[in-house]
This record gives structure tokens, sequence and C-alpha cells, in this order.
């Protein structure tokens, strides 16, 4: 059995106290900062090495987890998990590939994994992710793993001087180990 971390393309991993250059490399491409999250003021190295120092020692927060992707032992995005609620059994998470790592697959394993991980280990029953509506790419990868559109929120987000759609999209355990994209599905894991 290998790692419930290491897919055929990428390994989820802690983030290192040397991974500040990555971090700071993404920043710097403000699209993809914006199709994620938002644009924020530009940091200097030593705030990006500050600030990866600090993740690379929190310890996660009970099912909040913030890891690395790594692909051929490059940093190239993270996964985060937000809003876990075991009570109700779901939970959230967002995922950014840098811009010079994207259409390569990677996200699509990676999310794979943390479903897996997410679902079988930890006994959640669903995953739910917010999308920009202008943000086609995450758009289709989540149609690509399965997720089903449950909503719009109208006019949710501010971003490049205009309100934004926010798209929500879930993805329930049952759908996806009936999926054969699912690592278990076919008794890899």
């Amino acid at each position: 059995m290998t790692s419930v971390w290491v897919g055929s393309r990428v390994r989820l991993r802690g983030v290192e106290p040397d991974d500040w250059q990555a971090f700071m490399r993404f920043t710097e491409h403000s699209e993809d900062m914006r199709a994620v999250d938002r644009i924020d003021p530009p940091r200097s190295a030593a705030a990006h090495r500050e600030w990866t120092a600090k993740q690379a020692v929190t310890e996660p927060d009970g099912d909040r987890l913030f890891l690395a992707i790594e692909a051929d032992g490059v940093l190239v995005g993270t996964l985060s998990t937000h809003a876990a609620d075991q009570r109700a059994g779901r939970f959230g998470y967002g995922i950014g590939i840098g811009h010079e790592h994207q259409r390569r697959g990677y996200a699509v394993e990676a999310v794979g994994l943390l479903l897996d991980f997410m679902f079988c280990e930890r006994r959640y029953r669903k995953c739910e992710a917010g999308v920009f509506a202008f943000n086609e790419p995450s758009l289709a990868l989540h149609r690509k793993l399965g997720f089903q559109v449950e909503g719009r929120l109208r006019d949710h987000e501010f971003s490049a001087g205009r309100h934004h759609d926010m798209v929500l999209l879930g993805m329930l355990a049952d759908e996806w180990f009936a999926d054969p994209r699912s690592r278990l599905a076919d008794g890899r894991s």
C-alpha cells in the first residue's frame, strides 16, 4: 500500500519553509489570484518567508488542512479545507495551482486524494465548493470530477471592479465512490 497522500502525478504534503519562493511567484499572477480569492498588495520576500515559516509549523486545526501540492519535487499549488462540520458531515475546500503548472491534471488528482481522505478517514458525507462564475477552468474541473451545481449566489463577491456570482457545487461520498475516478472505487487504496 502506498500513502493516501500520493497519487501518480502529485503528492500532498505539509508546507516547508523553503516553499516561500513558490508562494511569492504564485501571488505575482494577478488573474490566478483573482480567480481563487483576491489580489492582495505586494509583500516583500521577507514577509513571504515569515508567512511560509509560520505555515510550516502550524498544526492542522481539526479537519482544517492547508496542504502543499507537489509534482516532480516542485511545489505546484495548494489545497485547503474549511468549514468542516463533523455533526452535519460536510466540509468545504479550495485549490490553487500556480499558473505555470496548470492544465496538467494536478488539480484533478489532488482533489481526488483529498476526497478519498475526507470521505474514508474522516467520515464526511459531503464536500462543498464555491467557484466564481467567471472562473470557467475551475467550473470545468468540478464538472470533470463529478460535482453537481447546487446553486448560485448572485453578485456575491467583488473583484476586478464589479460584483460576480458565486456558483455553489457539491459532491456526496456515494457519488464519489460510484464514479470510476475515485481511487478507492477500483481498489487502489
